[in-house]
């Protein structure tokens, strides 16, 4: 492995990893109020880019870490529509 090949690995791990601790916090308190619906929208937008980069490229690395990332960006996403559904709220931001 070069040590680009350690960066990147390093860096997908960081990336994959992030979201972890935010959905255990969702499922254990049952609770996303404080997850910005916005952000995770466009998180999600821009891992699918990622992914389409990836595969344009070539790059089975940037593809792969990135699916893993937008499932767990899309699993966020998801818990928040879901407590907030269950609790009749669309979402808890200011309208624009």
């Amino acid at each position: 492995m070069s040590p680009a090949d350690f960066v990147g690995t390093g860096a997908a791990l960081c990336s994959m990893t992030s979201f972890v601790p935010q959905i255990a916090k969702i499922v254990r308190e049952r609770d996303a109020s404080s997850v910005s619906l916005k952000m995770y929208a466009v998180t999600v937008t821009g891992f699918s880019l990622w992914i389409a980069y990836g595969l344009m490229i070539g790059s089975w690395p940037v593809a792969a870490s990135n699916v893993v990332c937008l499932a767990l960006s899309g699993a966020i996403l998801a818990l928040k529509w879901r407590y907030a559904t269950a609790a009749g709220l669309a979402t808890n931001e200011p309208g624009p």
